[in-house]
């Protein structure tokens, strides 16, 4: 009985640490489809700087790769994509300029 508690314990374990590793995607994407990269070093939302607070969450809405400072700011993008995406494609024009 204890041997298989362990076992329930470590898959658990294993699927958080998996789940915690993948990249957030939007479902209009496909696996086999490479993301635009993400042309800014700052988040489109709060506007501070990636990785002041950790790592970016990454995050592909509609095959264009956008990293945020924390998770929260997705919910923030998601009230009004587009707002966003022009500001994102606006920076990329800039940048191959």
């Amino acid at each position: 009985m204890k041997l298989c508690n362990f076992i329930a314990g470590l898959a658990v374990a294993a699927a958080l640490v998996t789940a915690a590793s993948l990249r957030a995607d939007d479902s209009t994407n496909s696996p086999a489809s490479k993301p635009i990269p993400y042309p800014l070093n700052t988040c489109p939302v709060s506007g501070d700087k990636l990785g002041e607070m950790g790592p970016p969450y990454v995050f592909v809405y509609q095959g264009q790769e956008i990293k945020f400072c924390c998770p929260d700011c997705k919910k923030d993008f998601l009230k009004d994509p587009q707002k966003y995406l022009n500001q994102i494609k606006a920076a990329a024009a800039k940048q191959a300029k």
